[in-house]
């Protein structure tokens, strides 16, 4: 174990690197994009993902052969429902509460790991993938499964260059990934890239699931809005956010844990990723503010985390009417046992100085007004 810039790295630990799923074209794509730069300490995880690219590749043919004229042709019935949030916000609770409703389908962990063999090759990749992941989420108390939902942002990383989390691998060109957020300063060109990469992967899992309804969570495409509903006019959304001040903290803690398992190069020191962590906050927000309006009103809810968290059966209740989604009364049983069986998860909880509140409140405050917070 290593401490560098005050993160703790193990150079040999290869079980989160995210682009061990990854196509080769694309894994070979990000190392000309970053001149090559793959440090000491990111040695043995290229290493291993390259081994991976190359064993998949293969796969990846196959599959495209014999599967993308049926992913193609089958039609997408039911318009996603996308939800948003900025990271640690609640999203993934709401996610994996939401797909206890089985007329629903979601990315799992495992076809977000290895998007391009999720179709032909799930009984032999998928043990692999299970026997690397732990039991728990580094950053917190959460349950990880192969078959739990996962954001899909860690498939378009899989898929291509356009993903936040290409910027904890390579955290000397992080401004370049978290552009492909809010898609600031990007090429036509790569933003139709991304709208085609991300409407294949929803075909394959429109596919997968028989046309069930799908239910994606993932942060960053707070700031997609408008591209989302470029590509579906009829998408719906539920907007989670939480208080900022926790945010922030909790938010420190996750790149504190999470980014040392992903990164291939030294990361830079902690005030680089604060400074980077509240750009990004303050982007997403005002690009998301910006869009809201072009979503249809029957298809938007929003929910704040600390109501979702005292009444999370009640609080889905309010979101099935709202967004007209039908079955409720069926899936409650089952919403009710999820949240029994959530009851023991530790959530953190923080002390903040009054000088760190000031802090905070000068990065933040536009989002903390708006919604009435304080500590």
């Amino acid at each position: 174990m290593k401490t560098i810039n005050s993160f703790q790295i193990n150079p040999l630990d290869v079980t989160f690197e995210p682009l061990a799923g990854s196509t080769l074209t694309n894994i070979l794509r990000l190392i000309a994009q970053n001149h090559g730069r793959v440090e000491f300490i990111g040695f043995a995880r290229i290493v291993y993902s390259l081994m991976m690219g190359t064993v998949l590749s293969p796969l990846n043919i196959l599959e495209r052969l014999k599967f993308d004229k049926k992913v193609l042709n089958k039609s997408i019935d039911h318009p996603p429902i996308f939800i948003i949030g900025h990271w640690r916000t609640g999203s993934t609770y709401l996610h994996n509460l939401i797909c206890q409703d089985t007329q629903f389908g979601y990315p799992s962990t495992f076809q977000t790991v290895t998007p391009a063999v999720i179709l032909g090759f799930e009984k032999m990749i998928k043990p692999i993938v299970s026997s690397s992941l732990p039991d728990k989420r580094p950053q917190d108390d959460v349950d990880m499964g192969a078959d739990l939902p996962q954001e899909e942002e860690y498939a378009l990383g899989n898929l291509s260059p356009y993903s936040f989390y290409n910027g904890w691998l390579f955290p000397k060109n992080m401004d370049l990934y978290n552009n492909y957020v809010d898609f600031k300063d990007v090429k036509e060109r790569e933003i139709q890239e991304f709208k085609n990469i991300f409407l294949y992967y929803v075909q394959k899992l429109n596919y997968y699931y028989h046309g069930k309804q799908l239910v994606l969570k993932n942060p960053s495409n707070t700031c997609r809005i408008r591209e989302l509903l470029d590509i579906f006019p009829d998408a719906k959304f539920i907007h989670i956010y939480r208080n900022p001040y926790h945010v922030y903290l909790s938010m420190k803690r996750n790149i504190e844990k999470e980014m040392p398992l992903y990164t291939l190069q030294k990361p830079p020191a902690w005030d680089v990723f604060e400074k980077a962590m509240v750009d990004m906050y303050l982007r997403m927000f005002e690009k998301y503010f910006k869009e809201k309006p072009l979503i249809l009103k029957e298809n938007f809810t929003e929910i704040k985390y600390e109501d979702f968290i005292q009444h999370p059966v009640d609080e889905m209740k309010r979101m099935y009417k709202e967004l007209s989604l039908p079955g409720f009364s069926e899936a409650q049983p089952r919403f009710q046992r999820y949240v029994d069986s959530q009851k023991k998860i530790k959530i953190s909880s923080y002390k903040i100085k009054q000088d760190l509140k000031n802090k905070i409140y000068g990065y933040l405050h536009e989002t903390i007004d708006l919604w009435g917070y304080d500590i």
